[in-house]
């Protein structure tokens, strides 16, 4: 029995905590374990947790539901990815309120160079299904992982192309690791594993796709990628949430501009009108904007210490002139920048050889 992990598995099982105030409490404690050891006073002193919060994590009645939850994990060879550990998408990492804990069937690297998130809306048109498949058959040279969600539509589109087209998928889901939802995936959930692909839930065994879990299933689609493209969207619907969401972590949204009046293009084209989104045009457009059709030779670490920052980036790195190592917590106090701000200049920092991400939320100068 890995203890360590049993500890981190049971705090997400608490009732009420969450996972904002579950990484509080694990920065208070120094760990998890430690959290279930802490003195109900000193529980009790930490800013947001409350007293039946405190009597539920002293109960500890989680601790055997989440054995449970490791014997299902080792018995299906599922990897639970805990938010300080090195396997944890980084850039989902970043994010204030993502998961504590993943967990993921299939072997793929979630941390790799270039990963767009592809959402519409679940009554994909014939012009959804043509630029879906048109926008992941143009990346192949890219080597991109592409993220969606595994419903009806245009996620079923965005999975089927990637497997068609020999690019990696991660299909994030709204229930755990039991089942497949919609049944009518299920061939397609067994073809994104073969492909190498992974599926991908915070969601524990036997947790049905229930109404409340679609919206935190979207965060983590918009949290764990550079870009977003949605293809088609009504005016509502669940794609405009997630694209929201990814503009709140700072990241950059694309939509595909579609004919005035058409249903399942208002979404869309209400974004672009709205700044809220780029045009996407063509794939050409996307490289651009993400500067991938920079030069891609590795720089070496001497051309790295002549890297021009930014006064933003400058903030970042005077942290580091004293210290190799610095903690997030650090960062965020003493830059006095918003946490997506901060987000996004660690990740541009570590992409261009930098700084490298370490264990427990620090950062380390190269």
């Amino acid at each position: 029995m890995n203890y360590a992990l049993l500890y981190e598995v049971a705090l997400t099982l608490v009732p009420g905590i969450g996972d904002v105030n579950g990484k509080k409490l694990v920065a208070y404690c120094g760990g998890a374990e430690a959290v279930f050891r802490e003195k109900k006073k000193s529980l009790s002193k930490i800013p947001g947790i409350g007293e039946k919060t405190v009597d539920s994590i002293l109960s500890q009645d989680v601790l055997s539901r989440a054995e449970r939850e490791l014997d299902f994990a080792d018995k299906y060879g599922i990897r639970i990815l805990y938010y300080l550990n090195s396997d944890y998408p980084k850039r989902l990492q970043h994010c204030y309120d993502s998961p504590m804990v993943l967990y993921c069937s299939g072997y793929t690297d979630l941390n790799v160079a270039k990963i767009i998130g592809v959402v519409g809306t679940r009554n994909v048109t014939d012009y959804g299904k043509l630029m879906t498949d048109k926008i992941i058959s143009e990346l192949i040279d890219d080597d991109v992982l592409v993220v969606s969600g595994l419903a009806y539509g245009v996620d079923t589109c965005a999975h089927c192309a990637s497997v068609k087209y020999g690019l990696k998928t991660a299909a994030v889901l709204a229930h755990g690791l039991h089942t497949i939802y919609p049944p009518m995936n299920r061939n397609l959930a067994r073809k994104i594993l073969d492909e190498g692909g992974c599926l991908l839930t915070e969601q524990i065994s036997g947790a049905e796709p229930d109404r409340e879990n679609f919206p935190k299933r979207n965060r983590i689609v918009a949290g764990m990628v550079d870009c977003l493209i949605v293809v088609e969207s009504a005016s509502k619907g669940g794609a405009l949430i997630t694209a929201e969401i990814a503009n709140a972590y700072d990241r950059e949204v694309f939509a595909l501009p579609g004919r005035v009046g058409d249903v399942y293009s208002i979404g869309c084209n209400n974004m672009i009108k709205d700044n809220k989104a780029n045009i996407l045009m063509d794939v050409n457009n996307l490289r651009s904007i993400m500067r991938w059709d920079e030069d891609k030779k590795v720089v070496s670490k001497q051309m790295r210490m002549f890297r021009e920052f930014s006064e933003d980036e400058k903030l970042v790195m005077n942290l580091f002139e004293e210290n190799a190592v610095v903690y997030l917590d650090k960062i965020i106090t003493e830059t006095s920048l918003s946490p997506t701000k901060i987000a996004s200049i660690l990740l541009s920092l570590e992409f261009d050889g930098v700084l490298s991400a370490l264990p427990g939320k620090r950062y380390q100068k190269l």
